[in-house]
């Protein structure tokens, strides 16, 4: 099965609009669908409102935080969950293009 990477990366802070966004994504048999809130322009919240996965469970909570620790959309994958990772960080990187 062919994986798309993350595409995403550092978020610049200067970019982004306050608000609250909703984006998607797919990767290979995982859908994720995320909201992200943005505050003085750096991402403060990541909620996954779908998370259709093949075992990608783990990933649901760490991704998340350190997307937001690191405020990038590419970050380090969970072994054992790299397609719920990349679809994670892809649906993040949704939202936030949504937000520039």
């Amino acid at each position: 099965m062919l994986l798309r990477k993350s595409s995403g990366g550092p978020i610049f802070k200067n970019s982004l609009k306050d608000g609250t966004y909703d984006g998607k994504a797919k990767v290979g048999p995982v859908k994720v669908l995320a909201r992200v809130t943005i505050q003085n322009q750096r991402i403060t919240n990541i909620s996954l409102l779908e998370h259709r996965n093949w075992k990608g469970r783990a990933a649901e909570n760490i991704i998340p935080h350190r997307i937001i620790d690191e405020q990038s959309t590419k970050v380090d994958a969970v072994s054992g969950a790299t397609a719920s990772s990349a679809a994670i960080m892809n649906a993040v990187d949704d939202a936030i293009q949504m937000a520039r």
